[in-house]
């Protein structure tokens, strides 16, 4: 059941994160919510950017960074984009745990940190307002799979805890969550399950338009949507903008708020889908051209 999540603030740092987040909120600061390029990153980012938009707060912009000039993770190149566009906070998802002279960079400009990753941490930590990681050595929180999006969840979870925001509010952006789940990779077990099987429930039932549309050029409108269905058909189609192009553009189709311009992302980024097929083919056929010269 939804009842047996763990409370969000069994994670280290949670009640920082949740402090600085309701501050920029009140002092209506520039947020930026900052994620990497692949299906983890993208839906954890149009997840919490959806979160703020639903509580009122209009300062937003996003952030995605360029796979071949920027590579993974947190770029110089995005916090001075923070800087420049004014934004005093940036919430990473996703990535980050490793980001130390990162953060101390934005430090400089004037840009705090707020971290939320789930991938391993070095010997030391970032000096960010707050970093959420189950995966820390010091976080004696229950489950440490959750997927980078998961992590994102947990902070929107606290923040509506914090805030006398029920549960409902929050729930129909579990379909988001299931993706990320699904495509990462992550054990679906522990509070993966139930997310994943409430997030499933939610793309079968209503979907956000963004997701809709994909679910549509997939050919999976009026069926039983699996976990499968997600790793084999929806997934790969969010990531090829990231591989092709930038994650932006899948960005943009998670926020779509009406079906024209979710349907017309959708068929741009099958497009992209259709192209990395082509070159993995074309890329194949050539490593094997190799090798029957070898032979």
């Amino acid at each position: 059941q939804l009842s047996d999540l763990h409370d969000p603030f069994l994670m280290k740092d949670m009640d920082k994160a949740v402090e600085r987040v309701e501050r920029a909120v009140r002092n209506r600061e520039k947020i930026m919510v900052y994620g990497d390029y692949d299906v983890d990153g993208t839906t954890a980012v149009a997840l919490v950017y959806k979160f703020l938009r639903q509580i009122g707060h209009k300062d937003l912009l996003f952030y995605i960074p360029d796979r071949y000039t920027e590579g993974y993770g947190i770029s110089t190149k995005g916090i001075d984009h923070a800087a420049r566009k004014g934004a005093t906070l940036i919430i990473a998802l996703d990535c980050g745990i490793k980001a130390i002279e990162k953060v101390d960079y934005a430090k400089r400009k004037g840009v705090d940190f707020i971290i939320c990753d789930h991938h391993l941490p070095a010997e030391e930590i970032p000096r960010a307002v707050a970093v959420l990681d189950p995966k820390r050595a010091d976080c004696s929180y229950p489950f440490d799979e959750l997927s980078g999006c998961g992590v994102g969840f947990k902070l929107v979870q606290a923040y509506c805890q914090k805030n006398g925001i029920p549960f409902q509010q929050i729930e129909p952006l579990l379909d988001l969550l299931a993706v990320s789940i699904a495509s990462d990779i992550v054990p679906i077990t522990g509070e993966n399950r139930i997310l994943a099987y409430y997030g499933l429930k939610q793309l079968n039932s209503n979907p956000s338009l963004g997701l809709k549309g994909i679910i549509d050029i997939c050919g999976l409108t009026g069926k039983e949507i699996t976990i499968s269905d997600i790793v084999f058909k929806i997934g790969p189609r969010i990531n090829a903008s990231g591989r092709m192009m930038n994650g932006k553009e899948a960005v943009e189709l998670l926020l779509s708020k009406d079906s024209a311009s979710a349907r017309e992302k959708s068929e741009s980024i099958n497009q992209y889908n259709e192209e990395r097929r082509e070159l993995d083919k074309k890329i194949t056929d050539e490593a094997n051209a190799v090798i029957d010269e070898v032979e």
